[in-house]
């Protein structure tokens, strides 16, 4: 097929590219900025647009299908001119829909740990050298694409966003997939610029459940109470299988997992991650994995890219850094961490950098999210709060909504960053938690300091 990408240069999105490229399609694809990695991985591939932009010229009547990311607008000229010529337009969830319709499709859906999840899922197919098709946010260890399709594979793993699919589909992503298999992994309010109260956020995930094809198999956190009510509610004819957090202890040295067959150490920690471990368990079973063979391949699981990624550590101190930003994922991290290491001192720095999370209706949720750290650190940056044209937030306000009255709070980068690096870390389990970085704090400079 020939296949024209509007606003390439997304995560998801290049990835997407490279896979149908990689299975023979002919692919072009424009965007008005791309970063990297995605960048150069297009380069590579000469995939990379020659200017970059928005132009009528690159949509011709030859295009057989139209793949729109959420970047581009509704008044995009690329877009109007496809319209025009009546081209096949897909959102990207639409488009993946379309490539796997005829499979069995397993989305994992939730607030937080979806992607741990889909890792976790991955690592151990991967292990067992099952072959299955797959779309995940990160990008993973041992994986060359966060996208790959086939068409001799039976089974696709879909990682399920409940943010909206495009300019012109306005639904949630995960709602597309009608899922075969599914998982719910719980429910804390996100995205409120689009879903604007707490009830329409949770409505989201109720009709999810009703998108799965009948007779469909549902494996859901019975520990997060929304989850277990909605999944509880359904008359929807689908077999249902809670999970809970397992057995398991720890120490400085490891975690270990209790089973049948005594206990494994596993490479990752918190209650949290082992949370995730047992619905992946039990995913993975459906796909036809035995429990034995899940263990086997798990204890060697490091964990997704950018959930609590280890960046340095030497005798006395260790950093991690996480993409946690919505309440409940900056208090599992932090609480990991501190579990992880209680004779250490946590520091704990998140940045508020999302929509939500610089908007002050909102900030209220953070209430007891950092608590579990020896010292909290929260760092923003004022000029994101006018950019995304939200009122303006103070630290009046953020120290209001955390509830703690020794929080230190930034808006400069050069002072967070004095204050970071003229810190003693002795004894210290330093933790970074954020989906920006700091107002350009070069984490490289963060390594050296525990080198």
């Amino acid at each position: 097929m020939r296949i024209h990408f509007i606003s390439i240069g997304g995560s998801a999105m290049h990835n997407l590219a490279l896979s149908l490229l990689d299975n023979g399609h002919h692919i072009t694809g424009s965007d008005d900025e791309i970063f990297e990695p995605s960048k150069s991985r297009l380069k590579a591939n000469g995939l990379l647009p020659e200017k970059m932009g928005w132009f009528e010229e690159n949509i011709t009547p030859d295009i057989e299908a139209i793949v729109l990311g959420m970047h581009a607008k509704g008044d995009n000229p690329e877009l109007l001119k496809a319209e025009k010529l009546g081209l096949k337009i897909y959102s990207y969830p639409e488009f993946l829909y379309e490539q796997s319709k005829n499979k069995t499709r397993v989305v994992i859906g939730g607030s937080h740990g979806k992607t741990t999840i889909t890792s976790m899922i991955l690592h151990v197919m991967k292990y067992h050298n099952i072959d299955i098709d797959y779309m995940v946010g990160a990008q993973l260890e041992g994986f060359d694409r966060m996208v790959y399709l086939t068409d001799h594979n039976d089974f696709i793993l879909l990682e399920g966003d409940e943010y909206l699919s495009s300019a012109l589909d306005r639904r949630p992503k995960f709602h597309l997939y009608k899922a075969n298999i599914a998982l719910l992994s719980g429910i804390a309010w996100d995205h409120i610029n689009v879903f604007k109260t707490y009830e329409n956020y949770v409505d989201q995930f109720k009709e999810f459940i009703e998108t799965m094809v009948p007779g469909g198999l549902l494996v859901y956190n019975e520990e997060d109470p929304e989850v277990k009510r909605i999944v509880e509610e359904t008359s929807h004819s689908i077999k249902k299988y809670p999970y809970t957090t397992p057995v398991y202890t720890q120490d400085e040295e490891g975690v270990y997992l209790e089973t049948d067959e005594g206990d494994i150490r596993l490479e990752i920690f918190g209650k949290h991650n082992l949370q995730n471990l047992a619905g992946a368990k039990l995913i993975c079973q459906s796909m036809g994995v035995s429990e034995d063979e899940f263990y086997e391949a798990i204890s060697s699981f490091k964990g997704a890219s950018k959930r609590l990624e280890l960046l340095a550590e030497n005798d006395s101190t260790i950093v991690f850094k996480d993409f946690a930003h919505s309440p409940s994922k900056v208090k599992a991290t932090t609480d990991a961490v501190k579990e992880k290491f209680p004779q250490k001192k946590n520091l704990a720095c998140l940045e508020l950098h999302t929509y939500s999370s610089l908007n002050a209706e909102f900030l209220h949720l953070y209430k007891g999210a950092l608590d579990s750290a020896d010292e909290a650190v929260v760092f923003y940056s004022p000029h994101a709060v006018e950019i995304k044209k939200l009122k303006e937030v103070t630290r009046e306000q953020i120290a209001e909504a955390f509830e703690r009255d020794d929080l230190i709070i930034y808006t400069d980068p050069a002072e967070f960053k004095s204050f970071l690096f003229e810190k003693d870390l002795t004894d210290t389990a330093l933790l970074f938690m954020s989906s920006g970085n700091y107002g350009g704090l070069d984490l490289e400079e963060v390594k050296a300091l525990v080198k």
